[in-house]
This record gives structure tokens, sequence and C-alpha cells, in this order.
């Protein structure tokens, strides 16, 4: 399609889709993948991240084989966690937890992982894991209420948007800050390239 192959995103989130066109990719399709992200009894933040990136992989190449459409296309997902120690933090949808998410990370430094998955036009799974430690200033009450107010936070890792308001609060990141919004690009971008997908294609063939 289009000179190159074709190119599936396993999501609907308008910030992976933001990280892929600063990389000059952009997905022919979007195929959310609706999978159960509940942690396993004991599971490593680490471990949930890479899990659960390869299951909507497979839901997405479970989803084209049942339609048809797509064939040898490539399939990428991603599933970001943010944790404190081994505690996995949510995805708040409501503002009491987003909060007690907020007053966790205040202070002290957390972990942010990442994992991407691909399914190669022939069938293959690949997987990368890639991790981040981020620290977070002492949040005073107005920083956290404020920040409940934005809204920014509904949906996020962690209850945060380190692209948004949030940046304001990160004292000290190490590792990839691509990561922590949400896909890993360099990782990303060499698990594609590396099974062939031409990654340079829209440098050099501008619309």
């Amino acid at each position: 399609m289009n000179g190159r192959p074709t190119l599936v995103l396993a999501s609907g989130s308008p910030r992976r889709l933001a990280l892929l066109a600063q990389a000059g990719l952009e997905p022919d399709a979007l195929m959310p993948a609706e999978i159960d992200e509940t942690p396993e009894r004991g599971e490593l933040p680490r471990r949930l991240a890479l899990r659960l990136a390869k299951e909507k992989a497979q839901a997405a190449q479970t989803r084209r084989e049942a339609s048809g459409e797509f064939a040898g296309a490539y399939l990428l997902a991603a599933d970001t966690v943010v944790a404190v120690g081994r505690r996995i933090l949510p995805k708040p949808e409501i503002t009491e937890e987003a909060a007690d998410c907020l007053r966790l990370l205040s202070g002290r430094a957390h972990r942010v992982y990442s994992g991407v998955a691909l399914v190669t036009p022939k069938g293959a799974l690949r997987s990368r894991l890639v991790e981040t430690r981020v620290r977070f200033k002492r949040l005073s009450r107005e920083d956290i209420d404020a920040y409940l107010a934005s809204g920014e936070w509904r949906g996020k890792a962690g209850g945060y948007a380190v692209q948004g308001f949030a940046a304001t609060f990160v004292v000290k990141l190490v590792g990839s800050y691509t990561n922590v919004v949400g896909l890993p690009l360099t990782e990303t971008v060499a698990l594609l390239a590396g099974e062939g997908y031409p990654i340079r294609y829209s440098w050099t063939n501008p619309a």
C-alpha cells in the first residue's frame, strides 16, 4: 500500500499515533485490542507490560485472520505499566484512584515499563521491553488538586501524562522519554526495521 507494506496499530491511543508520526510512520489501520489487563497473582510489572503487549498483538492477529483483512501486514502493539517497586499502579478512571497514584508518586522514584510486540507478515511474534526511571518532585496539595481538575490523568498509566501538565512534576528521568509517553520509539523502530519494514520510506518519499 502506497509503495510500502501495510502497518496496523493494535491501539486507538492518540499518544501512540502521534509518536509514530514523529518517526514518519502512519498506520494504515487501527485495530484496538480489547483484552483483560488485570495483573496475574504475584506478576511483576515488567512481565505484565510485555505479556499485555503480546496479547494485544495476538488478539489483532486473531481478528485479522477472522476478517481476512490486512493479510501480510505488520501488526504493532504496546502496553505501558507504571510501578513503584513491585506495586503496579492503575490506569485510573475515577478521581480517587488518580489522587492515590499522585500521592504515592510524590517525592519519590518510580519505573515505567513498556512492552512492544510485533506480528510480522510471516506470522512470527517479536517483542521488546523498555524501562525508564522517573522521579517526581514532592507534590503539594495544590499541585494534586489542580492536576486532578485538569482531567488529563484519565486512563493514563500511573495517573499522569508526562507530555502534559505533569511534565512540571518530573525532577529526573533516566532512559527513554517516549517510553513514558507510551511507545519507546527507538526500540519500536528497531523492531520494525529488523523485520524488514522500510522505516525511512516517508522520509525519502514525502507526500
